[in-house]
């Protein structure tokens, strides 16, 4: 078996990653797929952690009628869900997790503590991050960068819709060009749309490096693990 080329990593998921074809909630095939493959990551000796986002429930942005925090906190919320959901199925296969949350709910998760996330990471446990930084006005990419920094992974693996970083929207521009490196400074500058500026800036000025790919084939998240040349590395 090939050896994976790094000891801890933040894998960053979106809410719609859950829920498959349907589009909205939590597909329980479409999760178990991907918690197969966090599960031979977890086998190679690889230590994981999760920040997952709430799309497939609630996006900040659907309640523009609002008040923005409520409906920024409706969306941690969501959040909270789907790290049940991937708790659920990861515990099915054999792997012990945690859900640590942003905002304290402790009949269902620990709250987030740093020293704590980083011993259950050591003992081999999967943890999930759930409810953002818990704050309103910041995204779950934000909260993937900050969790990433605090517990020092080494790269964030960022599963997308899209395969890869593209000059512009490959499916709205044909002529638009895949990137296999690209610099934080590139993205901002050329408004890329990989995570929000803040999120950006944050990797940037933390040096942690990004690794965008398609979670279509959760197989790219072994992948990404061993090293492989897949989607785009962002430094």
């Amino acid at each position: 078996m090939q050896e994976p080329k790094y000891k801890r990593v933040l894998l960053k998921l979106s809410g719609e990653a859950l829920a498959g074809e349907q589009k909205t909630g939590v597909n329980v095939e479409t999760v178990g797929k991907i918690c197969d493959k966090i599960k031979e990551v977890v086998d190679m000796g690889v230590e994981i952690a999760i920040v997952v986002g709430g799309g497939n429930f609630w996006r900040g942005r659907n309640g523009h009628q609002m008040e923005r925090t409520t409906a920024d906190y409706m969306g941690m919320l969501a959040t909270a869900m789907n790290g049940l959901a991937l708790q659920d199925a990861l515990e099915a296969r054999g792997i012990y997790s945690r859900v640590q949350t942003a905002i304290e709910m402790r009949e269902i998760a620990e709250p987030f503590i740093v020293r704590k996330a980083e011993k259950h990471l050591s003992k081999g446990r999967v943890v999930i991050f759930a409810c953002g930084t818990g704050h309103p006005y910041f995204t779950t990419d934000t909260a993937a960068v900050l969790r990433a920094t605090e517990i020092n992974a080494e790269i964030i693996l960022l599963g997308k819709a899209i395969d890869a970083v593209y000059s512009a929207d490959p499916k709205l521009d044909k002529t638009a060009t895949k990137y296999d490196k690209i610099s934080y400074l590139e993205v901002l500058e050329k408004d890329l749309k990989v995570m929000d500026s803040t999120a950006t800036a944050l990797c940037r000025d933390n040096n942690i490096p990004l690794l965008v790919f398609g979670i279509a084939d959760p197989e790219n998240i072994v992948r990404a693990v061993k090293g492989e040349a897949i989607g785009t590395l962002v430094k």
